[in-house]
């Protein structure tokens, strides 16, 4: 069994969100109008947050061969958000207590965890 996974980064562009934007019809201004994002908290633009989770699902189907329809639980928490131009990693590790079971994870650039949880993968 693997007990680290081969991970998988990009560079968030602002280019990439609002094409997700497109592909998900989510146009909320805090992702796609920076002078809109300007006047919030975050102060720029961030990513859909399920554009960060699509980075675990390509680590998970580059280290398990998955396909669409395999059985992955995803259990995930949102701790920080992903800016345009920044870059994330997603990675992962085998729980040892329990099979088919992996901590995973979306990183900044600097290693700030911008997503943590867990993903159960049966018979992995």
């Amino acid at each position: 069994m693997k007990h680290t996974l081969q991970e998988v980064s990009m560079v968030v562009t602002q280019a990439d969100i609002d094409r997700y934007a497109g592909l998900s019809n989510d146009f909320n201004p805090l992702h796609v109008d920076p002078a809109f994002a300007a006047t919030t908290p975050m102060g720029k633009p961030i990513a859909h947050g399920t554009l960060s989770v699509n980075l675990i699902w390509q680590m998970l189907a580059r280290n398990f061969d998955v396909g669409l329809r395999a059985p992955i639980q995803l259990d995930i928490r949102f701790l920080k958000p992903l800016f345009a131009g920044d870059s994330a990693t997603a990675g992962g590790q085998a729980d040892p207590t329990q099979a088919g079971r992996y901590e995973v994870w979306v990183k900044g650039a600097d290693g700030t965890p911008l997503i943590s949880g867990h993903a159960e993968l049966p018979g992995s």
